[in-house]
């Protein structure tokens, strides 16, 4: 499936578009929230690892916004023992791009190659999905 665009908010409140910003890139997209702890406790270090491990991927996280749960440039970085992002996270207001890439909950892993086409979804950080999402990783290096 193709996906035409990503719109999100960057911390200063400008719109960005995933798919023109990282346009012929491969992407791994965590889409968390800070009040997830399965997302802060396992699923962005396992994000963070991933960007180690394969240089050729970019990682991207999307902080989805729910009521009373919103994330602001203070609260993201907060959770990281830098005080800073290892890598972008961009704003999901409203959960817009939660519900436009139908997310089974947080954290939710895509993985969309070069061509713009999401080549995996898995929801999820324990065991199973890390395994899924290693797997598909390197498979669509592979087939590239």
């Amino acid at each position: 499936m193709k996906i035409n665009n990503i719109k999100l908010k960057d911390f200063e409140g400008n719109a960005v578009d995933l798919m023109q910003k990282y346009a012929n890139e491969n992407l791994l997209i965590i889409i968390y929230n800070n009040d997830c702890m399965g997302c802060t406790g396992r699923g962005i270090p396992l994000a963070y690892d991933f960007q180690q491990k394969y240089p050729s991927i970019k990682v991207v996280g999307i902080h989805s916004d729910f009521p009373n749960r919103e994330g602001t440039k203070e609260n993201i970085n907060a959770i990281f023992t830098s005080g800073e992002a290892p890598f972008p996270i961009y704003i999901d207001e409203n959960h817009k791009v939660y519900d436009q890439l139908k997310a089974d909950g947080t954290p939710h892993w895509l993985l969309i190659n070069k061509e713009g086409e999401l080549y995996k979804s898995i929801f999820g950080s324990q065991d199973g999905a890390q395994n899924r999402l290693f797997y598909s990783l390197e498979s669509m290096l592979e087939e590239q």
